[in-house]
């Protein structure tokens, strides 16, 4: 057996861990501002239901291959992985990193990196200070990420982006000035130019707008709309991802919606599973290869960084106990294997967390569950199991950067810029909680008599202006419309109801406006406040599916029949509101301080009499 050659580097730096934490753990991009190359990975399905990598890659001309398993982590404290590998100067090779709080606040680093060589070759690299070399990289690095977390530098890591051929930086130019002339520039427009042409690769292979306006401190829906808008022009390229509910990785990516399958296979999981327009499937682009060409291929698949939402991740053996010092927040948590096998959710108060126990079972899987822990700071870890398991505590609260496909599909940018962006003929795809408002005029026929067809049509259209703008500003989408009245579509309640009450507020001033046009135009002074046009509103939310109908996403199910039906027991200058979705913890404190009225009735199409709130002042 080969000797193990390790050397340890150990750094005083001024942060403290919880800011190095997510630079020093995200080992892609470690690795790619390191000038490491990417790597092609193939995930082999084993007997017992677990998933190998083998990895392969080349090296200064050097083919090598390895088998690349699962990092070991705890949040803001430590992580290691050993890799093995079977062609090449090595026979492994990993590192090991250890966070702790050090003097006045910052923190002490320590690194560890170990291997084993293989043939002369290898022998020859360790005998030539291979691991010293690549520790004067580490430390170098590893300082650029204390003062990046410091706030003393513009990036984590220093980057020298590949230089632009010149039709690449002119269409570039070209586009960023298209784009800053158009709606939907949000003034980021040289921004979002500037992440394409310096960012690496890492950032660029999925821009995820949410991720992106939070780095900018900006509303996520101006980056999306800049996102969709930079799609249309070509400056990005758009991407469906269908994403594990277990691992959050893309298994299956489409261009359109309808070329997305609605089930794919997660092999790193070894799980089935479907595509649900709420939960798991994501809208995220990259640039245009015209722009700047991406590579393909992993520069570290595994690291924490890649699974932020898991805080505990550790390999046992068979019967193996293991004890870690670590206090995890108040919460929800998962506690599963990688392998598939059982799980269980909890709910932690804050003291000592539960044990952690898998146990064989009846069937060739096996179980999970969570015992009384009995130590505030530890945690405990025991494989009762036959087989070597790797544990896994994430937590449920982690709020994942995805733009899901039901918040995109509800932004009026989407359906304005890329409306060919539609689901298969014949398909349907589940939506877990949507919002759907009906508004309505109320004696548009009078409309029509007193102003004639023309003049009564100008004034809908400008109606349902004013209506599009507002659901607009609320993150909401105008689906269609059916003669006067309008559909629209919002992701969460509070989006729908703050659209509500703000046309409501305001259709007074439209009124106005439209009225004084009608004065300066020479109509009859006397007749113009009978032309003042009312609104009558009704909103619900709940499951729904999506489908394409007339060349354009729909929707349909019983929550679009709610809506509908409390729409049409408005009145004038009145909001109809569900009672479940006037209860929401979200809505309620929006309608305080307005008169309410708590009612219900029979409604067609449903056997019991339905409780809802008017709202009417």
């Amino acid at each position: 057996m080969q000797k193990l050659h390790d050397r340890t580097w150990t750094w005083e730096l001024p942060a403290p861990p919880a800011a190095l934490w997510p630079y020093l753990s995200d080992t892609a991009r470690f690795n790619e501002a390191a000038g490491t190359p990417r790597y092609a990975v193939e995930e082999i399905t084993q007997p017992d239901g677990s998933v190998r990598r083998r990895a392969t890659a080349s090296y200064k001309g050097v083919a090598v291959e390895w088998d690349d398993p699962p990092f070991e982590w705890v949040f803001e404290r430590e992580f290691r992985q050993m890799r093995i590998f079977q062609r090449g100067p090595l026979q492994s090779l990993g590192p090991a990193l250890k966070l702790e709080a050090g003097p006045d606040g910052g923190s002490r680093v320590t690194y560890r990196l170990g291997g084993t060589p293989r043939g002369f070759l290898g022998h020859l690299l360790f005998a030539t200070g291979l691991l010293d070399k690549i520790g004067k990289g580490l430390e170098e690095m590893v300082r650029q990420a204390a003062s990046f977390a410091a706030g003393q530098a513009d990036m984590p890591f220093l980057y020298t982006p590949p230089e632009p051929a010149p039709e690449q930086r002119e269409r570039l130019a070209s586009l960023t000035r298209q784009i800053a002339a158009g709606s939907y520039h949000h003034n980021l427009a040289d921004r979002l130019a500037g992440h394409i042409a310096t960012a690496q690769e890492v950032d660029l292979i999925r821009i995820r707008p949410r991720r992106l306006a939070r780095d900018w401190q900006v509303p996520v829906r101006h980056v999306a709309e800049l996102c969709l808008e930079a799609t249309r022009l070509g400056l990005l390229g758009l991407s469906w991802n269908l994403l594990c509910p277990r691992c959050g990785g893309a298994k299956a990516t489409a261009a359109t919606l309808d070329q997305l399958p609605q089930q794919a296979h997660c092999p790193s999981c070894n799980i089935a599973y479907d595509g649900n327009f709420t939960s798991n499937i994501e809208i995220s682009f990259r640039p245009a290869p015209a722009i700047r060409s991406i590579g393909e291929g992993e520069f570290c698949m595994g690291g924490p960084h890649v699974s932020r939402h898991i805080l505990v991740q550790q390999i046992l053996q068979p019967g193996e106990q293991r004890r870690i010092v670590v206090t995890l927040p108040a919460g929800e948590y998962r506690l599963r294997t990688l392998e598939p096998g059982g799980e269980c959710v909890i709910m932690h108060d804050g003291g000592a967390f539960p044990t952690m126990i898998a146990e064989d079972a009846a069937t060739p899987d096996f179980t999970m569950r969570a015992a009384t822990g009995d130590t505030i700071g530890g945690l405990v870890l025991h494989n009762l199991s036959s087989r070597k398991l790797t544990f896994v505590i994430e937590s449920r609260a982690w709020r994942s950067d995805a733009l899901t496909a039901h918040e995109v599909t509800t932004l009026q940018a989407f359906r304005d810029l890329l409306p060919a962006q539609v689901l298969r003929e014949g398909e349907d795809v589940g939506i877990d909680s949507i919002t759907l408002m009906f508004t309505d005029l109320e004696g548009s026929t009078a409309l029509y008599e007193r102003l004639g067809d023309a003049a009564a049509y100008r004034l809908v259209r400008r109606h349902f202006s004013f209506l599009a703008e507002s659901i607009r500003e609320h993150d909401g989408a105008l689906i269609k419309t059916i003669g006067d009245a309008v559909m629209a579509a919002f992701a969460t309640p509070e989006q729908a109801v703050r659209a509500a009450l703000e046309i409501r507020d305001r259709i007074g001033a439209f009124n106005r406006d439209y009225l004084a046009e009608l004065a300066a135009e020479g109509q009859a002074a006397e007749a113009a406040p009978e032309l003042a046009i009312g609104l009558k509103m009704g909103l619900h939310g709940g499951r729904c599916i999506a489908v394409t109908l007339n060349e354009r996403l729909d929707y349909f199910g019983s929550t679009v029949n709610m809506a509908a039906r409390l729409q049409g027991r408005s009145r004038r200058g009145e909001v109809v509101l569900s009672a479940p979705l006037a209860a929401d913890p979200a809505v309620a404190p929006l309608l305080d301080g307005r008169k309410l009225n708590h009612e219900s009735a029979e409604l067609k199409g449903f056997e019991k009499p339905v409780p809802f709130v008017r709202l009417t002042a």
